[in-house]
């Protein structure tokens, strides 16, 4: 019945019902989910740093300066929240794993990523995962820097999973060997986060 309801708004809304994974309903709106407290910064972002290391040739530590002058892409894609929300055509801007990639060189041995971001927060992905078309580190989201509340000034975006796999308030990402479960990971969270599969939840 749940699932007749919400594909039933999603085309009235002029959508194709088949984006709408199972268990999850339309929403317009963009809400506001995440573990802790909004970070604040200094001034122009002084002091603030992103960092690549790991599994790599070539460890990167790039100011805000610096990450803002590599090159930068925009995507569409739809996004899905394991709370059951999704929203359809959101467009983020900011640079893909690619230009990354191509500075630090991964190793043969890098097939996992984990972002760490502020407050601890870490969220774990397989390296392809960033290698799909529309990962990117992202600045902007629908054409405007993203919010405090949405990880200004930066985060993950990675598509394909449910939504807490991109990480805000990005402050690196490690390529490991072997895998290491995430923040929500370690509290029973699904390690691959498919919204296809329904892969909310371990257990």
């Amino acid at each position: 019945m749940f699932r007749g309801r919400a594909e039933r708004k999603v085309a009235a809304a002029g959508y194709d019902p088949a984006r709408l994974p199972p268990g999850q309903y339309l929403t317009e709106k963009w809400p506001v989910l995440h573990a802790g407290g909004v970070p604040s910064y200094p001034a122009e972002l002084a002091g603030w740093d992103f960092e690549v290391s790991g599994e790599v040739e070539s460890p990167l530590r790039l100011t805000w300066e610096e990450l803002e002058a590599l090159p930068k892409v925009t995507v569409t894609q739809d996004i899905h929240c394991v709370t059951r929300w999704s929203r359809f055509d959101a467009t983020f801007t900011g640079v893909p794993w690619g230009e990354l990639a191509e500075r630090v060189r991964p190793l043969q041995s890098a097939h996992y990523a984990i972002a760490h971001a502020e407050a601890g927060y870490t969220a774990n992905v397989p390296l392809s995962a960033l290698e799909a078309e529309g990962a990117l580190v992202a600045t902007h989201a629908d054409g405007e820097p993203l919010t405090p509340e949405h990880g200004w000034p930066l985060r993950l975006v990675v598509p394909g999973k449910y939504f807490w796999k991109s990480a805000k308030w990005l402050r690196g990402i490690a390529l490991l060997s072997t895998d290491a479960p995430g923040f929500w990971e370690r509290y029973g969270y699904h390690n691959d986060a498919d919204p296809w599969e329904e892969q909310r939840y371990a257990f």
